[in-house]
């Protein structure tokens, strides 16, 4: 076959491939009632739309309804109760309203000393998490503004402290395995083990019993270690594979070196 016919043809098929189907990018999706109301609005009935556009939920999806109910679709009825519309819980709801999803979170803080203190002047899972600029998870959530609304923030920093080196360990190991996920290695396993190390961590967020937390957390970090040494022996079967394929390499320029000069000396 031609060249320059092979080459256009590539190049054809090149093109296609990357254009959207239908041949144009889709719209982007419509925005619920809620946020078209309540965007245009001016105070404190707009506020709540713009901390939620910098929040965690707003990054994955999660909008006005699914935490207070309603129709997010129809305007008449986004605020009816028939339509499941549920509105601000009262502040002892707080947790059950936020447990719907986080059930796990919402059982740990109720062991808590701050669960503990629910209606008594303890905080709830806004105090710490806001109510609608929701941040990530991280130890980032404790420092001395933010627990010394309620309390001194001597035993929120030493519990920081013992936590800090743990959750450094985690995003470290979830980076490389990320790494070797995207070169093509079966990390299955290890995407689980992790997972349930760090669903353990998390637990330790809302106790302030710092024993506790400083014996869990050097468990957790077994745990951590264990799979550090499954991620090390991966990079040592890399590497020989590496220096293995480099001696292969070697080997062959080196056979066709010598049989150039052979071929050569023959000349």
């Amino acid at each position: 076959m031609n060249t320059s016919v092979v080459v256009t043809t590539l190049l054809f098929l090149s093109v296609i491939a990357i254009i959207p189907a239908g041949g144009a990018d889709l719209p982007p999706q419509a925005e619920i009632v809620c946020i078209q109301c309540h965007s245009a609005q001016p105070g404190k009935l707009g506020e709540p739309v713009k901390l939620w556009r910098g929040s965690i939920h707003a990054a994955n999806g999660v909008a006005c309804n699914n935490c207070h109910g309603g129709d997010p679709k129809d305007a008449a009825n986004a605020m009816s109760p028939a339509r499941g519309f549920l509105g601000a819980p009262k502040e002892t709801d707080i947790p059950a309203f936020c447990g719907r999803c986080h059930v796990g979170v919402a059982r740990d803080y109720m062991r808590s000393a701050h669960g503990r203190a629910l209606g008594k002047g303890g905080p709830t899972c806004v105090t710490c998490h806001s109510n609608h600029l929701v941040v990530k998870a991280s130890l980032d959530i404790i420092n001395e503004k933010r627990c010394s609304q309620c309390h001194g923030y001597e035993q929120a920093r030493i519990i920081k402290e013992a936590m800090q080196l743990t959750e450094t360990r985690i995003i470290s190991i979830g980076g490389k395995i990320d790494t070797y996920k995207g070169e093509g290695v079966d990390t299955d396993r290890l995407e689980k083990g992790l997972f349930s190390v760090r669903n353990s961590f998390h637990t330790l967020f809302h106790d302030v019993d710092v024993a506790m937390v400083k014996r869990e957390s050097a468990q957790i970090n077994s745990n951590l270690d264990s799979i550090d040494g499954s991620l090390a022996k991966i990079a040592e079967e890399r590497r020989k594979r590496k220096l293995a394929g480099v001696a292969v390499v070697g080997a062959a320029l080196l056979a066709a070196l010598l049989l150039y000069l052979l071929r050569r000396s023959y000349d």
